[in-house]
């Protein structure tokens, strides 16, 4: 059984990313989407495990110290990071890992998984981006031009990624994702262990 590939999934705040990303979850099973820890307080509707691992600051500092998290990185206020255990644990049983966090930290698991796979989902236009910010109702005014503000910063760390997703129609959107995904598992240097075995035969 091969190891399974790591996929690190941003995006602009209102892009849909989780959306998307629980989409994917429901319609594919050879998935796992890697739960994060968060300083920040709890959504309505958001579940302890399952939406994030709500941590207070000095419950995440002692992740840090530990050596606990594969990144962290701080987001309007608050703190976020990925928890090294699960992804390592699904990753050997061959499950593809999402990972769904922000810029900054998806560049640090570069670092750390240069076969990482980085994906940005954006909508298609900045109007839709703050229509979807604004209809979400989660969240005042002052912090929603706070991630708008953030989002055009964003912007400038896209080249680093491998692709880039738009999330117009959201089942288009989860099919490319998942087609991306199966693509990269074909890649030249995935496969070539088969070419050198059909070679090794061929020539016995």
């Amino acid at each position: 059984m091969s190891r399974g590939k790591l996929i690190v999934v941003s995006g602009f705040s209102g892009a849909g990313k989780g959306t998307v990303m629980k989409e994917i979850m429901n319609s594919y099973d050879n998935y796992a989407l890697s739960v994060s820890a968060t300083t920040r307080s709890p959504r309505p509707g958001e579940v302890e495990g399952i939406s994030y691992f709500f941590k207070t600051d000095d419950e995440f500092r002692q992740m840090i110290e530990k050596d606990e998290l594969i990144e962290y990185a701080g987001y309007v206020g608050h703190y976020y990071g990925t928890p090294k255990q699960f992804v390592e644990k699904n990753l050997d049983e061959g499950k593809d890992v999402f990972l769904e966090i922000e810029i900054q930290g998806a560049l640090k698991v570069k670092e750390k998984y240069p076969d990482a796979v980085l994906m940005f989902i954006t909508p298609p236009d900045a109007k839709t981006l703050r229509e979807r910010l604004v209809n979400r109702g989660t969240e005042s005014m002052d912090v929603i031009e706070k991630r708008l503000a953030r989002a055009a910063e964003e912007a400038n760390g896209v080249e680093a990624y491998d692709y880039i997703v738009i999330n117009d129609n959201l089942q288009e959107c989860v099919e490319m994702v998942d087609r991306i995904v199966k693509c990269e598992h074909n890649r030249t240097s995935e496969r070539m262990s088969i070419i050198n075995s059909i070679r090794n035969d061929l020539t016995k």
